[in-house]
């Protein structure tokens, strides 16, 4: 079994501390941890069900569900993907806008989910698709950064350094084949691989109206 885990970015390092950022990452584990005190009852009530959706129910989920998770390795690599691509992006538009540039890229993500499988009824939670906007903004503002990551294959570990675009632009291509594979082979079952691109398509196209006018001033 092989991966790899983005740690941060090595180019930079933020003028301010990220605590939008910080106040994400401390949300989605209070509301994980009342996942687990609520049991399938609260997950059901609270994650987002594309059918509903499509026939104009449950709306909040759109929102509520960008904060849930499906399980302990779930919520620990989608803020690990968060903790290293989303301080520079935040400092880059400032806590503000980035927050709701955030949900913004969540609601999106969402929608896109939906759009793509209707009728399902495959509950549908997690960070994802508001953290793969992070990404492509990241990618449109700092494209040439260098990201410390581990590479690992069973038991071999090793941290390398890899140009930002490089990174995420394999990742992103990924999604698109896993999404054009989960549709061929469930119709909109398993992983919410289209709420990952239309995230991070949207991260990428609203990242420079989001900006801090410091940041396109000193462009």
């Amino acid at each position: 079994m092989g991966g790899m885990i983005p740690l941060r970015d090595a180019s930079r390092e933020p003028n301010r501390y990220p605590l939008a950022t910080t106040s994400i990452i401390v949300v989605n584990a209070l509301v994980f941890a009342l996942e687990i005190m609520g049991g399938d009852a609260f997950v059901s009530r609270w994650a987002l069900l594309p059918s509903a959706i499509s026939s104009g129910h449950h709306l909040v989920t759109i929102f509520t569900a960008m904060f849930m998770h499906a399980g302990w390795m779930h919520i620990i690599g989608n803020m690990i993907f968060l903790h290293a691509f989303g301080p520079e992006v935040e400092d880059a538009m400032g806590s503000g806008r980035y927050l709701a540039f955030y949900l913004l890229c969540g609601i999106v993500a969402a929608l896109g989910q939906v759009a793509v499988a209707p009728h399902s009824t495959v509950l549908n939670l997690g960070a994802s698709g508001a953290i793969a906007g992070v990404m492509g903004a990241f990618l449109v503002t700092y494209p040439a950064d260098r990201i410390k990551a581990v590479f690992f294959f069973f038991i071999f570990f090793k941290t390398t350094f890899i140009p930002a675009a490089l990174l995420i632009g394999v990742w992103f291509v990924m999604q698109i084949f896993d999404q054009v594979g989960a549709v061929a082979a469930t119709q909109g079952g398993g992983v919410a691989y289209a709420a990952h691109v239309s995230g991070m398509i949207c991260g990428a196209v609203i990242a420079r109206p989001f900006e801090s006018f410091r940041r396109q001033w000193e462009a």
